[in-house]
């Protein structure tokens, strides 16, 4: 398929390492079960939850081409659908007088589509990834969009407009992080009852095993014991920000990398989990905070690092364990 655009479109696959556990699978399931029903499908959740990365596994699934948008406080409307441009300049040399050099300006007006507009035409899938960080009235030509599957182009300086209907295989998946975090706008009402959205926590300890164990290249055990540190640490709430599945990733790497050992003599080890997880888990540098992460830390890696076999954690609800 020919497209004069200058927009990138991708195909979308989900990536080699990814982990499919009984939770992915019914995340997935159930997103894709009301986007067959003609929704669009918005996965909200706190940092860490994967969103990105399932709403990708998700599009790979509809195997339709990928437009991917990322929200940004400077978006305006043209931003999501085009915008009219055509601005030329030419220098002309006197064939008589060759000193004479005489310069010509052109403007002619061209209308350029931009991601949202491809998208809609060609009835591919559009992942618009953060779509809260920008501003809500960029996100009012949405609405027409989801609602009545119609997409409004102004197409000159005079206000017209020019009506595009959306192809049937379009398809929204949207992604964002609560309302309370920094940067977060608060989406419009009208956008929001046209979507479904499905509400992320954080993942089962058998999918965060399985991601770190996937991703790290340390061995399942050593997966099991970093990602038992966090998730007790995430438990234990003495942190300004719970830590997430990165930190549990950070960790397995820096410690494959530096030839740390998974283990509560090792003190290179030790002092990894402190200082990533201190970091993750608060973002005003609280000395205080910072004591009680490390001391509850040393904590954990004595308990999940004595090379003895641990029973599974009890269940906390919503799926944490």
């Amino acid at each position: 398929m020919s497209i004069a655009h200058p927009t990138t479109v991708l195909e979308p696959r989900s990536m080699s390492d990814f982990v499919e556990t009984e939770y992915v699978k019914d995340v997935a399931a159930r997103a894709m079960g009301y986007i067959n029903a003609g929704f669009p499908v918005h996965l909200r959740g706190i940092s860490g939850t994967g969103k990105t990365t399932l709403a990708i596994h998700i599009a790979a699934k509809l195997g339709r081409p990928l437009i991917l948008i990322h929200g940004d406080e400077e978006f305006s409307t043209s931003n999501l659908i085009g915008s009219e441009n055509g601005y030329s300049i030419s220098k002309v040399r006197d064939n008589f007088i060759h000193s004479v050099l005489k310069t010509e300006e052109n403007m002619s007006k061209q209308w350029v589509d931009n991601r949202l507009t491809v998208a809609c035409k060609y009835g591919f899938t559009l992942i618009y990834d953060e779509f809260t960080r920008s501003r809500p009235e960029a996100n009012n030509v949405l609405l027409s969009v989801l609602q009545e599957r119609m997409l409004d182009i102004p197409t000159t300086g005079n206000g017209d407009s020019n009506y595009v209907k959306v192809h049937p295989d379009f398809t929204a998946i949207f992604t964002s992080n609560p309302e309370e975090y920094a940067g977060v706008h608060r989406s419009q009402d009208a956008l929001r009852d046209r979507m479904v959205t499905l509400d992320l926590d954080y993942f089962d300890e058998e999918t965060e095993v399985g991601i770190v164990h996937s991703r790290s290249g340390v061995s399942y055990e050593d997966s099991k014991k970093i990602v038992g540190i966090v998730r007790g640490l995430r438990d234990s709430e003495v942190f300004e920000f719970a830590p997430t599945i990165r930190g549990c990733q950070m960790i397995a790497k820096t410690a494959r990398v530096l030839g740390a050992s998974v283990d509560k003599n090792d003190s290179a080890f030790r002092q990894i989990c402190v200082d990533i997880l201190s970091s993750e888990t608060t973002r005003i540098g609280s000395r205080a905070t910072k004591e009680k992460v490390t001391k509850e830390l040393f904590k954990l890696i004595d308990h999940h690092c004595n090379g003895k076999a641990k029973g599974k954690p009890k269940a906390k609800g919503n799926g944490r364990r």
